[in-house]
């Protein structure tokens, strides 16, 4: 059975999936458990940071848990409904950063997983597949939303029909990710940068992943009237009068996620 491991880096949390024997599987108790740490995450945390153990990221649902009764009577939807679903929610409504480190395979759900993460940064040796066409299955965990928004439909679909594996470096010339990094220094790099934006202000931060929300559906007008109405948000927190007030005394702001 899969588990989720966590350590504290001082303001960053970092959440291992940890199922060895199914290259990081999730199990629908691990899908609920992530879900679950980033809804109730200590106020003292500021950024945190989604990882595997060992050689994989995830290979996305473990297979062998959904499909542990009689194939015709397993209701993948009710899965996907109760685990996958909530999990994608609740990474993209998290008002704090959240960093993907892709240490390996990222297939499926896993991909889709890393996907909707703010920041997703990838060793040398780690992919990214959609494999779900591979058993007959349509892309879950946000995927059929982000990736044809990351990479552009033709690309998407490709991907898709074909479920062909994507480096980490063809990932990034596309768009899909942030960075590619040794994976040696993989997670040091993804705690660093977490913890740089742990130190930022984090209350402007949780704004502006609202209006990347948003932009996803919304017109101009729309969004343009958000941008008014969270930049009236922002300009109230006191961030930005320890901000100003830092920029103007020529010293490094102290900033508190208020």
């Amino acid at each position: 059975m899969g588990t989720i491991s966590e350590t504290r880096h001082d303001d960053v949390l970092v959440l291992t999936l940890d199922n060895p024997g199914a290259a990081n599987g999730l199990t629908r108790e691990m899908a609920t458990t992530v879900h679950d740490r980033l809804r109730d995450c200590p106020e003292d945390v500021e950024a945190v940071v989604i990882t595997g153990a060992g050689r994989a990221f995830c290979a996305g649902q473990d297979l062998a848990e959904a499909t542990s009764g009689d194939l015709g009577t397993t209701d993948l939807g009710d899965i996907v409904k109760a685990s996958y679903t909530p999990l994608a929610l609740g990474i993209r409504e998290m008002e704090k950063p959240v960093v993907c480190a892709v240490n390996g395979v990222a297939a499926g759900a896993g991909a889709n997983l890393a996907l909707a993460c703010d920041i997703v940064i990838a060793s040398e040796d780690a992919s990214f597949i959609q494999s779900f066409s591979k058993i007959g299955l349509v892309p879950d965990t946000s995927g059929s939303f982000f990736l044809p928004r990351l990479v552009g439909p033709a690309r998407a679909t490709a991907l898709m029909f074909l479920g062909e594996k994507v480096s980490a470096n063809k990932a990034l010339g596309w768009g899909m990710i942030y960075d590619v990094v040794p994976g040696t220094v993989l997670l040091d790099t993804a705690t660093a940068l977490a913890r740089q934006l742990a130190t930022m202000p984090t209350r402007g931060l949780a704004l502006t992943k609202k209006l990347i929300n948003a932009s996803l559906a919304n017109d101009l007008q729309s969004q343009l009237g958000l941008e008014e109405e969270l930049q009236r948000q922002a300009g109230r927190t006191a961030d930005f009068q320890e901000g100003v007030r830092a920029f103007l005394e020529k010293r490094k702001p102290t900033y508190a996620g208020r």
